[in-house]
């Protein structure tokens, strides 16, 4: 292995606590993204007779895909914060898109997980590298029709629908790129490196990512205040279109150590597997019910910021990176938590947390914004980072060797069934509630009861997870107890750390002081 030592942290970011907790994210995937448990879709399983320490022959090729690859990352969160997320939001406010397409369209990357089973044919039969770089070419690059969009003599309906079509066939190659890419990935990273690896690619597209949304925020909100909000989204979907085709120039760069490992037999009726046994039965229960409160609210946060609270694109992206730095600091200790008490009582505590997250948006109003933010954040980083990490390591845990990767196909196909279905019906429901109503004297407006059935199907996720089975869990009440002295000790060991220059101080004036 000497010929990967350049992976391993420096001296100089070991010290670094903020590129260690960083390097810790890479076990999370970002809060605002579904968990997609199927990441491993393509990873070797653990019978796999040719061993990817056998098969790798280029160490000198493999080292210059890796870093490679860490670039690619970055200009590929690049094509995501200019191409889509809140920036696909803004492009259905501007088009004028009604509050059931904006859910829609936002859970287009969802019902986009129906191909996952195919994406595991297509990257049988094609192979890992060639899957890769023509889907996720595709799914890039068709977002040349946007940087267009505002300039085509289309009716607005025209436009929106061109806006819909195209969102549609990118989240669409996006997840049979994703598959391709991941079983890639797991051929040319060597097993012992892959946490420091992905660790630090992680850490670097997360900092490219916010650099990246920043950027997309300032852009739109200037095109806002000047009237040219079409040539904002325009130069965006110019930006992601570009940073793109680097992206497939650098895919093309990379080496494929195993070109036909993954051209395997497709055994289907393995599909039915997940759906007979009881324990897969509870895990599918609750990734659909859990993804189904997440969905139903999730697109008309962002909306609500916009439009009910005034904050703007760049304060929405600002708001973003500040829940992203509190989760660097937070996954690291739910890591900890998790090899210590198991995925379920981690899983069952963000869970009840993250409940009453939406509850906190019943209050905050466009005049007395922060303190309200500022604790969402806080509450948000620290509960999603958790729920995160044990959301992803829950269906690894419970997807037995034989035919692991359809049981992940199944339980990520039904949460993004979950989540696209409840965010429609979220788009309907904001059309159908009262505007304006009260509850126990507090003004409601059809954002606040969407919250509100956000939380309470949270609540029966919670509940549900309470039913999850787990050879090695510990009770969710040792977890609390080890979480409530931890932070206490840790409260007490930062207190002494600020305290001790102030205490040398005064005693350095005692000595000084003249005996009378």
């Amino acid at each position: 292995m000497k010929h990967f030592d350049l992976f391993v942290p420096s001296p100089r970011l070991r010290s670094s606590r903020l590129l260690n907790g960083l390097f810790a994210l890479a076990s999370a995937a970002p809060f605002w993204r579904f968990v997609a448990p199927t990441a491993t879709l393509g990873a070797p399983s653990l019978t796999d007779p040719h061993p990817v320490a056998q098969r790798q022959r280029r160490p000198r090729a493999v080292r210059s895909s890796l870093r490679i690859s860490i670039v690619e990352g970055m200009l590929a969160e690049v094509v995501g914060s200019c191409g889509g997320g809140a920036t696909l939001i803004a492009w259905g406010l501007y088009l004028r898109l009604n509050p059931l397409l904006l859910g829609v369209l936002a859970a287009l990357p969802f019902f986009a997980q129906f191909v996952q089973f195919p994406a595991a044919w297509l990257t049988s039969r094609l192979g890992h590298k060639r899957a890769a770089v023509w889907t996720l070419t595709c799914a890039r690059q068709v977002l040349w029709a946007l940087v267009a969009l505002p300039f085509l003599p289309l009716s607005s309906v025209g436009q929106q629908r061109v806006l819909l079509g195209v969102a549609g066939v990118s989240a669409m190659f996006g997840v049979l790129g994703n598959n391709a890419w991941v079983a890639w990935m797991a051929e040319l990273v060597p097993p012992r490196l892959r946490g420091r690896y992905f660790g630090r690619r992680t850490a670097l597209y997360t900092i490219g990512t916010s650099v990246a949304s920043l950027l997309a925020g300032l852009v739109v909100d200037s095109g806002k205040l000047h009237g040219q909000m079409g040539y904002a989204l325009s130069a965006l979907a110019l930006l992601a279109c570009t940073a793109g085709a680097i992206t497939s120039l650098l895919l093309l760069r990379q080496h494929d150590p195993a070109p036909d490992s993954s051209r395997i037999r497709m055994d289907f009726c393995s599909a039915l597997r997940p759906f007979q046994e009881k324990g897969s039965r509870r895990v599918l229960a609750f990734q659909m019910v859990w993804n189904a409160a997440v969905g139903v609210a999730s697109t008309f946060f962002t909306i609500y910021m916009l439009q009910n609270l005034k904050m703007g694109y760049a304060v929405v992206a600002l708001y973003g990176t500040g829940i992203a730095l509190v989760r660097v600091m937070a996954v690291p200790l739910w890591g900890q938590a998790m090899d210590r008490f198991g995925v379920r009582p981690v899983l069952v505590a963000c869970s009840l947390g993250v409940a009453a997250v939406p509850v906190l948006w019943l209050f905050p109003t466009a005049d007395s914004l922060w303190p309200w933010l500022l604790l969402d954040m806080v509450l948000s980083g620290v509960l999603w980072s958790g729920h995160g990490l044990a959301t992803f390591a829950l269906p690894l845990a419970s997807a037995p060797r034989q035919g692991r990767p359809f049981f992940l196909a199944a339980f990520s196909t039904a949460g993004g069934f979950a989540f696209a279905l409840a965010s429609s019906l979220g788009g309907w429901l904001i059309q159908h509630l009262p505007s304006q109503t009260h509850l126990f004297s507090h003004q409601m407006s059809a954002f606040h009861w969407i919250f509100l059935i956000s939380s309470a199907l949270r609540l029966l996720g919670a509940a549900m997870a309470l039913r999850l089975v787990e050879a090695r869990a510990r009770p969710v009440e040792e977890l609390v107890t080890w979480a409530r002295h931890g932070a206490a000790a840790r409260l007490r060991a930062h207190g002494e750390r600020l305290a001790r220059p102030v205490l040398a101080r005064a005693e350095r004036r005692r000595l000084r002081k003249p005996a009378s």
